[in-house]
């Protein structure tokens, strides 16, 4: 059952990062969702919310919310600077 958890896993990966790659539109996608993911993790470890993990009986501490918070902040501000602000220098095919 590991290895059909771990090809799933690399396949939905393998999949964003293409779309990431190609797709400036997907990176602005990304950019919202990193902002939102961020705000609300910032706020539930903000107001010490324990969030269980659905099928466990573990819980991710408010510290670890900050650290993602945190880690989702850094992605938002690539996903902003790729998706709105750089493009790309397209040249011809051929060389020539």
């Amino acid at each position: 059952m590991i290895a059909v958890y771990v090809f799933v896993v690399a396949a939905v990966l393998g999949g964003t990062g293409f779309l990431v790659y190609r797709h400036q539109d997907f990176r602005k996608f990304l950019a919202g969702a990193f902002f939102v993911s961020a705000g609300v993790q910032f706020y539930l470890a903000w107001m010490g919310v324990s969030i269980p993990l659905a099928g466990t009986n573990a819980f991710q501490t408010p510290d670890v919310g900050w650290v993602r918070g945190s880690i989702h902040s850094v992605l938002f501000l690539l996903s902003t600077y790729f998706g709105f602000v750089y493009s790309p220098k397209r040249t011809l095919a051929g060389g020539g």
